[in-house]
């Protein structure tokens, strides 16, 4: 014999039968039974996070989906995402109003029958006959609960949303089986519980914490009679009785609810009737998701996060366990992003590059080291509106990105780094003039040669007619001289080049392979700035590059309890040797110090880093780095079509944008404010001595007054043993104006002026005499 209830009546196995047994009989009727319109309304769901205790094996149990809290590396709140918003409260935490008003105006008899109220269903039943048509629900609260529990698990599909939501008579009978064993299994107030947490309240509220939060601006537990009601009326019809945008129904709504209240004795008719009399009191909020909220500029490294939990493996094996993962939600996200980086580079940004400028600017910080991006911000706000966007200027496309921008001469010193890798010395030197041909031809990778097009004969100079050489490494650097570069580069091979720009993780933005061209020396292939500055960063952790990651920890929420997550970590590899790295470091505080990135120096701070300027100036960068963080700043237009020639940017008229001259002070006062409070640290540097350029003179007499040309003009070069020791050599410039440098220490004592050129040759000289600056 069955077993009864504890409150006696029918035994799950007795009511099952007896329902069947009216099923078979009531055929069509049966099957037009209405459902309430809370699992029959605006439920597509996404997954779920919070999984309904104890529910038997053979249902399988979903979880609710919940917002996701992403913090930065300080704990501070950046922005709250998720598919549903949805918070889940234990059922101690909803107000005893709130649970009286869903139960008696959806299932009055909840707490006198089981899964299955069959005087509810003879009801309906025969007046559903009676009327010819769908009058009247016979569902249970359980039921419901199970019906939003195929709901769940439907996801986005909209093939199993309709199966989960059709009228069939094979639909109800499953509801049922299942409602008999979760009635068994949670028992009523769990039931209750998990109704109230994953039905849905309209205007984008799913569970009565988020919905008491939209409408009133409170906790679910603080809800009054009047705003009880209200919220459980929503449930039928979300759409119609929204109080927001119908006020007067919704009023009916919520006056019917109390007045039922009062029927089945939850409240007196003297308290429905006072309650009836008050207005709605609605005080709502703003719905508020996505990374459209993000505090301090942080929409796009927020959608960054989001991108490596859709992407990274390591979140699961397919696209589709990813996207349920990010959905489901419950997520508390403890991200890099240090606020007070993140501050700087968007005041940085703020000062300089007004948002309605015809040009944008994009900046990202990182720790070198560890890959830590501490840091992401652009000057085009996250948004849909003017002058705002979606598209993450810092990144990649397959991360959010577009299709990259030309770095120009911030290319170089990865060409710098694969010479003096493979042997070649920092001091070598090139013609280096101030316009030639492309070198042919050059070898490749895989056995292949790049050869200059002589029906084309490609060309290339240098920014001014006064750049030219012969020169070595440290000049060509600090002066950013495409010539020497391209001489280089076709000197050591195109493979090189590629093979270190591989291992410093620099790729082009749309995932192409780069050019096999010695063009990639000046910086024609697009790139992001997170790349760039990922890649400086393995210059300033002396050699060893670091993946780029941007999530420190993640706790999901399921249940009471909280579990930790796999998380990606960086993956730090050697790039180069420390002395390469070093070497590099010593050219590119050059740059800062005395070349063309002035305007980028910190000052007492040691940094170092390159300017960057593309052809027809469509973009410009300043890439650059301390010792403890490397940062990256792109300014031009996005859609590579605005030429930043006669333009104001920030306010500012630029006949002509240099990388120096917008990204370089960008770059200086967001890596001040970002390194505030810092220890200063200092480069591991080496000696690279001044490129020394000789004289055409010869024999013995003094240092000439006329030493232009190439030291070509009158005067011998200064010192009896001439073009023996530099102590002489000329300055070397077109307009015999180049700085003479120090001299040589002999190992022998000689007279004053013996070595060294008279006249004007020394330090500062005009003339011959001295090494050229």
């Amino acid at each position: 014999m069955g077993k009864k209830r504890s409150g006696g009546g029918l035994s799950p196995t007795q009511q099952a039968a007896k329902f069947l047994g009216v099923s078979v009989l009531a055929g069509a009727v049966m099957a037009g039974i209405a459902l309430p319109a809370a699992g029959a309304l605006g439920l597509a769901a996404k997954g779920s996070v919070k999984s309904f205790d104890e529910i038997p094996a053979n249902l399988k149990s979903p979880q609710l989906s919940q917002r996701t809290t992403i913090l930065d590396n300080q704990g501070n709140q950046i922005a709250a995402v998720y598919s549903r918003d949805r918070t889940v409260v234990d059922l101690k935490d909803i107000s005893p109003y709130m649970q009286k008003a869903i139960v008696a105006i959806e299932d009055s008899r909840f707490y006198q029958h089981g899964a299955i109220d069959l005087k509810g269903v003879l009801r309906a039943l025969n007046k559903n006959a009676q009327e010819g048509g769908v009058a009247q629900g016979a569902s249970t609260l359980t039921q419901q609960l199970v019906k939003n529990y195929f709901i769940e698990e439907a996801g986005d599909d909209p093939t199993k949303v309709a199966e989960a939501t059709q009228q069939t008579l094979g639909r109800k009978i499953k509801e049922l089986k299942y409602a008999i064993q979760i009635e068994e299994k949670l028992g009523k107030k769990k039931i209750l519980e998990n109704y109230l947490n994953i039905t849905f309240f309209g205007e984008q509220a799913y569970g009565v914490e988020a919905a008491a939060q939209r409408y009133f601006s409170k906790h679910a537990k603080d809800l009054n009679l009047q705003e009880s009601a209200l919220l459980a009326g929503i449930v039928q019809s979300p759409s119609r009785y929204d109080p927001v945008n119908d006020e007067a129904e919704a009023t009916k709504r919520r006056n019917t609810v109390l007045q039922r209240m009062a029927e089945v004795g939850d409240i007196s008719q003297q308290e429905a009737d006072q309650a009836k009399e008050q207005p709605l009191g609605l005080h709502p909020s703003q719905p508020k998701n996505g990374c459209i909220t993000a505090v301090k500029g942080a929409g796009f490294f927020c959608d960054y996060v989001r991108d490596v939990v859709l992407n990274d493996p390591v979140f699961g094996k397919s696209k589709e366990e990813r996207a349920k993962l990010w959905n489901q939600g419950g997520l508390t996200i403890r991200t890099t992003l240090d606020p007070q980086a993140q501050e700087s580079v968007q005041a940085s940004i703020r000062k300089h590059v007004y948002k309605t400028d015809p040009v944008a600017t994009a900046a990202t910080i990182v720790e070198p080291g560890t890959g830590k991006i501490l840091a992401m911000g652009q000057s085009r706000p996250y948004g849909f509106g003017k002058d705002e966007t979606q598209i993450n200027l810092s990144v990649n496309a397959d991360m959010g990105g577009g299709a990259g921008y030309q770095g120009g001469s911030t290319f170089k010193p990865i060409v710098a780094a694969a010479a003096v890798e493979g042997g070649k010395s920092p001091t070598q030197q090139y013609s280096s003039p101030y316009a030639m041909t492309y070198p042919s031809p050059v070898q490749a990778c895989d056995g292949k040669v790049w050869r200059n097009d002589p029906r084309k004969l490609e060309k290339l100079t240098n920014e001014n007619e006064s750049e030219h050489g012969p020169m070595g490494m440290k000049e060509a650097t600090a002066k950013s001289v495409n010539t020497y570069y391209v001489q280089l580069i076709s000197d050591i091979g195109i493979c090189p080049v590629t093979d270190m720009a591989t291992k410093m993780g620099v790729q082009r933005a749309d995932g192409r392979a780069m050019d096999q061209a010695p063009s990639i020396a000046l910086g024609t292939q697009e790139v992001s700035p997170l790349t760039m500055a990922n890649a400086y960063a393995t210059f300033a952790s002396r050699g060893m590059y670091c993946t780029p990651v941007a999530i420190d920890s993640i706790t999901q929420k399921t249940g009471t309890e909280e579990k930790s997550l796999q998380v990606p970590k960086s993956a730090c590899t050697r790039a180069m040797s420390e002395k390469t790295a070093d070497t590099i470091s010593t050219l590119l505080k050059g740059v800062v110090e005395d070349g063309t990135g002035q305007e980028a120096g910190l000052g007492d701070r040691p940094s170092a880093g390159k300017t960057g300027t593309t052809d027809e100036r469509f973009a410009a960068w300043f890439d650059g780095y301390t010792p403890n963080m490397a940062g990256a700043v792109w300014v031009g237009d996005p859609a590579h079509k605005r030429h930043m020639t006669n333009i104001t940017i920030g306010g500012v008229y630029n006949e002509k944008v240099y990388g120096g001259q917008v990204p370089g002070p960008i770059w200086r006062d967001m890596m001040t404010g970002a390194l505030s409070g810092k220890p200063v640290e200092d480069f591991h540097l080496i000696n690279i001595p001044d490129d020394k350029k000789k004289g055409d003179g010869q024999g013995k007499g003094r240092g000439g007054n006329n030493g232009g040309n190439n030291g070509a003009g009158p005067g011998g070069i200064g010192g009896l043993i001439g073009g023996l020791t530099d102590g002489g050599a000329a300055a070397g410039s077109t307009t015999g104006d180049a700085t003479g440098g120090a001299f040589p220490t002999p190992t022998i004592s000689l007279p004053g002026n013996f070595v060294q050129g008279q006249g004007n040759g020394g330090i500062n000289g005009n003339g011959n005499g001295g090494w050229h600056g």
